[in-house]
């Protein structure tokens, strides 16, 4: 039966043409000088929450074993039969670890809504054999212009050039991304950061020179008595004014202009935007209920990484990756299992113990 084939050795040039140059070719997988992740991308990764986010995410994505199965009806209802699964699964490139593979696909669908592989061998059967991962920033699709991705395209671009749409792999995410959803949300917590960064880098109060006397001096002659006060204040914490030049101190400090709380709130609302619980943030939660790392773990993966894992596997398991009734699953259970227990010195394996307590942050 077709479904329990043995493997068919991978075969580099059966089944496809060449992909496009800029798309790299398998003999030029590692030309990467055309990649980039785009501006706006950039600016979300500057943000320490969405960076521990994605980190989160795709850890969790890249770690966990694909395997493939079949479904089998018993009477009642359908089982799964498990079944050897393909090379690919293990690692999907040749060139790189699954790890790396996985987690910058993880990390497009969240910041693009959608990510993409090409092909590049295929068994002797036509299947895909192997893959590499294209950089979404890099991907235009004239008949879907986005933000919202309404299905998968008929035509890829990659830096300019037209893809075999036969070669490509495209993951949509039931979301869109967060470089178009969560603009404002990252650029207030640029914003923030950045005023954190001004009352940090000032060694004195902020404040202001008033002349109080004598011939009123030009704005150049201001600017200049401005730079040197402040120069001054930088090697040495005493300083002189003549009678006519008076320093005013700025009514103003980080609590009185909510920096501390606008902070706070701002990576409240990141997490909310990545959906993903705010104390795997290292967010103060007043009164948040927890549990020990397992239930943390299970957190992370309910609330945060199933939307991903669903997104990769069954696009994974379509028509044109595997043969029909054969699909392939992420191993969560054993992601889970790994907390619940550990093995002691004595060769003993001891289960955890789950203890719920209620703090105060």
């Amino acid at each position: 039966m077709d479904l329990f084939r043995p493997k068919v050795k991978a075969i580099p040039a059966m089944g496809t043409a060449p992909i496009a140059a800029a798309a790299g070719a398998p003999q030029r997988s590692q030309n990467f000088i055309g990649f980039q992740v785009g501006a706006a991308e950039a600016a979300a990764m500057s943000v320490p929450s969405v960076t521990r986010a994605i980190s989160l995410l795709s850890t969790v994505v890249s770690t966990l074993d694909l395997r493939s199965y079949t479904l089998q009806w018993t009477g009642q209802r359908y089982e799964k039969l498990y079944i050897e699964g393909e090379s690919w699964m293990t690692r999907p490139n040749p060139t790189e670890a699954r790890n790396f593979t996985l987690s910058v696909t993880c990390r497009d669908l969240i910041m693009q809504g959608r990510a993409f592989w090409v092909v590049t061998s295929r068994y002797a059967n036509g299947f895909p054999a192997t893959f590499q991962w294209l950089p979404a920033a890099n991907i235009e699709t004239p008949n879907n212009q986005g933000p919202q991705w309404f299905g998968t395209p008929g035509t890829v671009m990659f830096n300019g050039v037209e893809l075999n749409i036969r070669d490509v792999v495209c993951f949509l995410s039931g979301s869109q991304g967060i470089v178009y959803t969560g603009r404002r949300a990252v650029q207030c917590a640029i914003r923030l950061d950045q005023a954190a960064e001004r009352f940090a880098s000032n060694e004195i109060a902020a404040g202001y020179l008033q002349q109080t006397g004598g011939e009123p001096m030009s704005s150049e002659e201001l600017g200049e008595l401005a730079a040197s006060w402040s120069s001054s204040r930088r090697e040495n914490a005493i300083g002189a004014l003549s009678e006519g030049i008076t320093f005013t101190e700025f009514d103003s400090d980080p609590s009185k202009l909510q920096l501390v709380e606008g902070r706070a709130y701002s990576a409240r609302d990141l997490s909310r935007l990545m959906d993903i619980p705010a104390y795997l943030l290292a967010v103060d939660q007043s009164g948040m209920t927890y549990s020990n790392a397992t239930e943390a773990r299970r957190d992370l993966l309910n609330f945060g990484a199933r939307p991903l894992l669903h997104a990769i596997a069954e696009r994974l398991s379509m028509d044109d990756v595997l043969p029909r009734g054969r699909h392939v699953e992420f191993d969560t259970e054993t992601y889970i299992g790994d907390m619940d227990t550990h093995l002691m010195p004595d060769g003993t394996t001891m289960v955890n113990e789950t203890v719920t307590e209620s703090v105060d942050l």
